[in-house]
């Protein structure tokens, strides 16, 4: 049996949940060594909170496990072992105090993640976690790993092994999904990668594309077929649209096209009205009068919306009162495909939860644990997705820390 000092623990990923398991793992006395394929770690982390660092939400804790949908059930335990409180507490216990939001989101006081990561990483430099940049995992030989180094090719014999690679999204800041042919060469099955919070493409005319992107839809609900409708605001692109309520129904859009073909967003451009009053205030209006004034003074719409109602109602209805009146209460916006998977805030698919034991631990080789958004599971803008990864980071490391003790 190796001996406690003899014991060494590979994390490969210098991301949220790489480092937080690096972070467990140190403070349990192990020797722990993180390898990032970047020159610096943490690069997306960096990137999301340059608008604002979302760490989490602050919604009641059975709606916020919710969130995770088909996965909740195979998080939970690491959720509840690493709640939204806790991660405030931990990032308190940084030095970084944090507030909630007007929406119930969590950012630091100071909104950046820079001062978080360099005190984390000031943390782990203490207890002697070792960071090798510009070290690029390119796969397996028998017992060993393989990495790419400025100095040429390295193979690495640890006695436990944490992979912490990301999804697919934003590949410029290292997360490119090239780890998913490597692990199913080595029989652990991996659900392909698809985008999640996204855009979508929309086939606009010239018109729509040349005057109007960049526009920000504001003050309306988005729903999809037989799902709730969502208050707040989107943004008209070039190719389509964008936004956090584009976000938050992207799982249902990027689910239909893939199993119908077919998506729309269901637009309610006057939410503060009913169709009845509408209709009523519509039909008011002179016949003469053109459908932008109409509009205006009848529905108190115009500009991007005035224009989403000439690119998507059928001409036939703007002259009928009740049917416009309809139709802006309910504007069918149909969606062509998501935008590509590097243009998304984070990816679906991954690693199938259940070729994990509850260490987060590979069934089919041990000693080889994986962790954060490089597995099977999603979850909307908002916090959610950083704390889950936190959170599994943190369960991997005690699962491996748990597993070294049994060897």
């Amino acid at each position: 049996m190796p001996s406690e000092t003899s014991k060494t623990v590979a994390v490969i990923g210098g991301g949220p949940a790489g480092l937080m398991a690096a972070e467990v793992l140190s403070a349990a006395g192990r020797t722990v060594t993180i390898y990032e394929r970047m020159p610096t770690p943490g690069r997306k982390f960096l990137l999301a909170g340059k608008s604002g660092l979302n760490i989490t939400h602050a919604e009641p804790y059975e709606r916020f496990v919710a969130r995770f949908g088909a996965a909740s059930s195979h998080l939970r335990p690491a959720l509840d072992a690493f709640t939204p409180d806790d991660l405030r507490a931990w990032a308190a216990g940084l030095g970084v105090e944090t507030f909630v939001g007007s929406s119930g989101r969590v950012f630091p006081r100071g909104m950046k993640a820079s001062p978080l990561l360099r005190a984390w990483r000031r943390r782990l430099e203490t207890r002697g976690v070792r960071l090798l940049t510009r070290h690029h995992w390119t796969g397996f030989d028998g017992a060993a790993l393989r990495f790419e180094t400025p100095e040429g090719e390295i193979r690495v014999a640890p006695t436990a092994t944490l992979l912490a690679l990301g999804g697919a999204s934003w590949p410029r800041l290292g997360s490119d999904g090239a780890w998913a042919p490597l692990l199913e060469a080595d029989g652990l099955p991996v659900r392909p990668l698809r985008p999640a919070n996204c855009g979508f493409d929309v086939a606009w005319s010239d018109v729509m594309r040349e005057r109007f992107a960049g526009e920000p839809v504001k003050a309306v609900t988005v729903r999809v077929p037989g799902g709730p409708a969502l208050p707040g605001e989107f943004v008209v692109s070039r190719h389509g649209i964008e936004g956090s309520l584009v976000y938050a129904v992207a799982a249902e859009l990027r689910d239909s096209l893939e199993a119908r073909g077919s998506a729309a967003l269901v637009l309610d451009l006057a939410p503060g009205r009913s169709e009845a009053a509408l209709a009523k205030a519509l039909a008011r209006q002179p016949a003469s009068a053109s459908f932008a004034n109409r509009l205006r003074k009848g529905a108190g719409l115009a500009g991007v919306k005035a224009a989403l109602l000439r690119e998507l109602a059928p001409e036939d209805e703007r002259r009928d009162a009740a049917r416009l009146a309809a139709r802006i209460k309910a504007l069918a916006l149909p969606v062509l495909r998501p935008r590509p998977i590097a243009e998304a805030i984070s990816t679906a698919g991954g690693v199938v939860l259940d070729a994990l034991d509850d260490r987060f631990m590979a069934i089919n080789r041990p000693g080889l644990f994986l962790t954060g958004e490089m597995l099977d599971w999603e979850a909307p803008t908002g916090g959610y997705l950083l704390t889950a990864c936190m959170a599994t980071g943190r369960a991997a490391g005690l699962g491996i820390d748990r597993w070294l003790a049994e060897r």
